[in-house]
């Protein structure tokens, strides 16, 4: 059934877009919540003023978005949390806490954009993704500390951690050499044999 959007329906359409849905949906759920009517060509001018209106302030919107992605690029946020002495913290970051320090800073960031894969439960440094739109994204270094902890010391310790592991994890990840079975004792392989004709 073809339907005339009254309001905009996520993952489905703007205001005063036809769509095709299921006759149950509509019936069931978009009329009744007034989120669509019949698409009739009656129904379609009457909404065109509002669906002009609309897509001005999505426009809008996406320009806002687009500019707060923008300045926040980059950014740190820097948060201390209760942790034991091997840096297990004694509960996890949470997504409005980040949000929080970041407004705190001056940046316009809703908590709902701040997406976390998993909980962080570790002091250390992160790299947290914020989800304005679908299209619009950035982002931003997270850096949980111990409470009570001098946060430039604390950073400064993990840049020489993570420069000193990475030497490590290259050496780890090189192949092995044609000589190296040798050097590590491990018998050659015999010579093929000729066949005789």
């Amino acid at each position: 059934m073809k339907v005339l959007l009254t309001s905009d329906v996520k993952k489905l359409g703007w205001l005063g877009d036809v769509v095709e849905v299921a006759d149950g949906y509509a019936r069931n759920f978009l009329f009744p919540q007034g989120f669509a009517r019949e698409a009739t060509d009656t129904n379609i001018k009457q909404i065109a003023k509002e669906k002009a209106r609309r897509a001005e302030e999505r426009r809008f919107e996406r320009e806002q978005l687009g500019r707060a992605a923008r300045a926040v690029e980059g950014a740190e946020a820097v948060i201390a949390a209760a942790a034991n002495e091997q840096g297990h913290l004694f509960g996890s970051v949470f997504k409005h806490e980040i949000a929080e320090n970041l407004r705190s800073q001056g940046f316009e960031v809703p908590d709902d954009v701040v997406a976390i894969e998993e909980h962080i439960k570790q002091v250390g440094t992160y790299k947290i993704n914020l989800r304005f739109d679908e299209d619009i994204t950035a982002s931003v270094n997270l850096v949980v500390v111990p409470e009570g902890a001098d946060i430039e010391a604390f950073k400064a310790a993990q840049k020489e951690a993570e420069a000193a592991k990475k030497p490590q994890e290259a050496a780890e990840q090189q192949p092995a050499s044609p000589d190296s079975k040798a050097s590590q004792g491990e018998p050659e392989a015999p010579p093929e044999e000729k066949t005789q004709q």
